[in-house]
């Protein structure tokens, strides 16, 4: 059956999960990066033109593959559409052996008690439905942790839980990511208050549920461990957050068993003006220097 291998790849497979589910908010950065300015475009769809284009560039080169890209986070509108005449989730499988996710939360609440909390998520319901029928294995979503504050911490750690239960319930796999700011002072700190949360509501998942886990690479190596090793964890992986490629991989080596979920450090240096051999050698060679580091 095709979920039990995806299971199976997803809690075993040596690779990494690539992202490629920026939404509307950061989308105009990705663009840019990608060497197209805000003038190329003058309204949303022609914006989500662009980066599905630059998305199927992505999926389409020879490197992306399940040999090293284990999985792929889309955005809604991703899912939504066709790459090379397959729906995307059904290309990633049945083309390239990459199990296929979805980011289903709306974005950020402002901030309260030193976390931003994710938006309410009134169709979620309708969202996993399609998900399923549309071949997906499982979903992420994200919230913020911006100061080591406990009770803001437990609440977001809470929510993420509470959301994926409802997921979990569609038969869909939750990537649960509290994001911990690489900027605060007291990262460390809030860091292990996060662990200690996860660890509570990991103790308390029921029967045969399993979860992922997304979470900011620690000040501390390896302070994930108990985590990594839980019964309930399929996998954890680690989100670049802002960190160089460089300084991500290299912080990646450091914590053995957690393997990149990059964004932004996996399109680093690819460009809409580079020619197919140079943007597939440079995308394989970050491919390669992304693989090497999350299986260390």
């Amino acid at each position: 059956m095709t979920r039990a291998d995806q299971a199976e790849k997803m809690t075993s497979g040596p690779g990494f999960v690539a992202a490629l589910d920026q939404s509307g908010g950061s989308t105009p950065k990705a663009l840019k990066l990608y060497g197209i300015d805000e003038n190329a475009y003058s309204n949303d769809d022609q914006m989500f033109d662009l980066i599905h284009q630059m998305r199927c560039r992505i999926m389409q080169s020879p490197a992306f593959n399940g040999d090293k890209v284990i999985g792929a986070i889309l955005f809604e509108n991703t899912m939504d559409r066709e790459v090379a005449g397959k729906s995307a989730a059904d290309f990633l499988w049945d083309e390239r052996r990459i199990v296929p996710f979805l980011k289903v939360d709306k974005g950020l609440s402002d901030e309260n008690n030193g976390v931003q909390l994710m938006k309410p998520m009134p169709d979620l319901e309708s969202l996993l439905e399609r998900a399923s029928a549309a071949g997906i294995f499982g979903t992420k979503m994200r919230s913020v942790i911006n100061r080591a504050d406990n009770k803001g911490i437990e609440e977001n750690v809470s929510q993420q839980f509470d959301i994926g239960q409802t997921i979990l319930g569609f038969d869909l796999v939750p990537i649960i990511e509290p994001e911990v700011n690489i900027k605060i002072e007291d990262k460390a700190e809030a860091e292990e208050i996060l662990l200690e949360n996860l660890i509570k509501h990991l103790d308390a998942l029921q029967g045969e549920q399993k979860v992922m886990l997304k979470l900011t690479l620690p000040e501390k190596a390896n302070l994930y461990s108990p985590a990594i090793d839980h019964t309930k964890v399929m996998r954890v992986v680690a989100l670049s957050g802002g960190y160089t490629r460089e300084e991500s991989n290299l912080r990646l080596r450091s914590n053995q068993g957690m393997t990149a979920s990059f964004s932004r450090a996996l399109t680093e240096g690819l460009s809409a003006q580079q020619s197919n051999e140079v943007f597939n050698n440079t995308l394989s060679q970050t491919i390669n220097d992304i693989y090497e580091a999350s299986i260390t």
